[in-house]
């Protein structure tokens, strides 16, 4: 049963706790996790947990974990395919918790949810807080023989790049997009021929999720003319990618390709960079 990709903070107050399992995916804020966080969430690492990091060149800064991998993590929190799975982050839901669940959609989970405006908004809307760790309850590993949504690799962004059949979207902000900063990767620029859209315009002045219809709207408008089934997303390492994935999923539009890799595989293996001027 695939449920709305997005839950209102009022609408998680009112479901029984035994009714889900909720997480929390706020990447490197396990301390403050310990210190709080929304009663009941278990802490899934986006670096543990999530990927599989290694030689930054091949795969970027958080590449997949193999589908046997995350079979065990979900395992470990005691998932499987009847769970209903809730999850916020730090962030407005815009990383890893947007990360989460592409990677639940891509084995074929569509119990899943992510909380609109994140931690902040759960908060705001009365949903208790607490600092105690509650005990995951184990399952065997979930059954899963395959990512399922679209993905590319780095050669097909290469030739994308280059020819043109496809579309690349680059979600990082205009500054990194343009070359004028980067704050985690060693170069700063982007991919020839990808076009900017900020991951951010999917979110209103609140930092939530505009609502499915406005959503739609404004995802055509930056996006105009753009055939999704024909489109690779992509930002630093696949993450925030996610989000705008999670967005047109939310508006009721097709889920584009995600370039895991993103610009921290592309700028580590010597390819084609359009710097700042």
């Amino acid at each position: 049963m695939k449920l709305p990709t997005i839950i209102q903070p009022l609408e998680l107050i009112n479901l029984k706790s035994d009714e889900f399992v909720l997480f929390d995916a706020s990447a490197g804020s396990k301390a403050r996790y310990d210190e709080s966080h929304l009663a009941g969430a278990l802490y899934v690492d986006l670096n543990t947990d999530l990927a599989n990091i290694g030689d930054f060149a091949v795969g970027g800064r958080h590449p997949l974990p193999t589908v046997e991998q995350f079979a065990q993590v979900l395992g470990k929190f005691g998932v499987d395919e009847n769970t209903h799975v809730i999850i916020y982050d730090d962030k407005n839901g815009s990383n890893a918790a947007a990360r989460f669940w592409w990677m639940l959609r891509a084995v074929g989970h569509y119990k899943v949810q992510v909380i609109n405006g994140g931690y902040q908004a759960a908060v705001k809307a009365g949903f208790p807080i607490d600092s105690l760790k509650p005990k995951a309850e184990s399952a065997k590993p979930y059954s899963i023989n395959s990512w399922q949504l679209p993905m590319v690799a780095l050669d097909e962004v290469e030739i994308a790049s280059k020819t043109g059949n496809q579309t690349i979207i680059d979600v990082r902000d205009a500054n990194r997009y343009a070359g004028l900063t980067e704050p985690i990767d060693l170069i700063a620029g982007h991919i020839p021929g990808a076009i900017n859209f900020p991951f951010t315009q999917s979110l209103d002045e609140n930092g939530t999720f505009y609502n499915p219809k406005v959503l739609k709207k404004v995802l055509e408008m930056g996006l105009e003319n753009v055939d999704l089934a024909n489109t690779i997303v992509h930002c630093g390492s696949g993450v925030t990618a996610c989000h705008l994935l999670l967005a047109m999923d939310y508006a009721g539009l097709e889920i584009p390709k995600l370039y895991v890799g993103s610009w921290s595989e592309w700028s580590r293996n010597n390819k084609n960079m359009v710097l700042a001027k």
